[in-house]
Formats: C-alpha cells, structure tokens, sequence
C-alpha cells in the first residue's frame, strides 16, 4: 500500500494551439498523504486549474504518472474514474457549477442522493454542513437569491457532505470576503485533523 494517497510522478502538460505547442507545466512531482493541506500558488493563467483537473482525472497528463492509492490512473476506466469522484474526491470548481434550478439545500444533498443513500441521514448531513458554513437560514434560497460569496459557500457544504479522502478546492476563497474565507480555511483545519488531505489553488 503506497503510503501516499495521491502522488504526482513527473508529469508534463501541453495543449496544441493554432499558433503552436503551449508546455502548461513539465517534470512536476508531488506526494500528498492523508491530512496533508497543500497550496497551489501561483498567478492567473500559470496552470494550477489544469492540475486539479489532472488530480480529480477529468483530464489526462501528456506524459508520467499520476497515483491513487497507489493505483497508476492510466489504468482507470471512466466508471472507475466516476466512482472515485463519488466517494473519494470532492472538487470545489471556481464557478461554483451550482444547479440553478435546485435549492440549497438540494444542491448540497445532491451528491449524497446520486450515491443512493438514505434521504433521511443525508438531509441531517445536510443540516450540520449547512451549519458548518452558516447558510442554515439560506436553506430554501435558489442561487439566484444568493450572494456570490454564499453560493462559494454553497459549493463548499457541498464538497464536505461527502467526507471525501481528498478534497481539490479551486481559488475556493476567491469571492469570500476576509471573514468568510477564514471561516472557510478554518473548516479545511478541521478537516485536515480528520486525516483528510486538501489541494487548493490560491
């Protein structure tokens, strides 16, 4: 059993252009273990989106290898790739990709819905991570009624219903004020100390 939970083997990155070969990032290694919190730092447009979507296998690495416990993803099909999203990884997008058509807290119940648990326990859940975020009051709200910092909060509880092993959070404070992203980071910290790992973009 690899000792890490996600490990990052001098991967390369490209996209063809039409005005050429852009190299995104090349020869980059990392091991996260469990309860590991990892910053991404960088400037808009140096990369660190692309690698969370190498890291959460909705992307594919031009070259070297990218382990899930151990377990080289090039082997994994795109149902081992779904299931793994569903119960090991939770992405925290930078757009928040709420379903506008569906309440707060559907949208946080939702993940626990599609892996068909019970609509009882996963409505408690929903009540405590709601509560974790403090949108308790903003339960019935439809993100149209919902400030952009709420909606980031939304995406959070979201995230977290799952207790996923792995969270990739993408610039998860950027439209929180001061406040309400240290709310947010503090929750990371909690998480951390439950032996949850975190990779964020900041």
């Amino acid at each position: 059993m690899s000792r890490y939970l996600i490990e990052v083997k001098k991967v390369k990155k490209n996209f063809n252009h039409k005005n050429g070969l852009v190299e995104i990032f090349k020869n980059v290694s990392l091991g996260v273990k469990a309860g590991d919190l990892v910053a991404l730092v960088g400037p808009s447009g140096s990369g660190k989106s692309t690698f969370l979507h190498l890291l959460s296998f909705l992307d594919k690495p031009t070259s070297g290898q990218i382990l899930f416990l151990g377990k080289d993803s090039k082997n994994f099909n795109e149902d081992e790739k779904d299931e793994i999203r569903r119960r090991k990884i939770s992405i925290i997008f930078q757009d928040n990709n709420l379903l506008s058509d569906f309440t707060t807290m559907e949208n946080v119940i939702m993940p626990l819905m599609i892996r068909g648990e019970d609509y009882k326990s996963s409505l408690i859940k929903a009540k405590n991570v709601l509560k974790d975020v403090h949108l308790s009051e903003r339960k019935n709200h439809f993100p149209s009624e919902l400030s952009g910092g709420e909606q980031q909060r939304v995406a959070v509880a979201r995230a977290l219903i799952t207790e996923p092993e792995l969270i990739l959070a993408d610039e998860p404070t950027g439209s929180l004020d001061r406040k309400t992203a240290g709310e947010i980071f503090s929750l990371f910290l909690k998480l951390k100390s439950k032996n949850r790992a975190i990779i964020y973009a900041t």
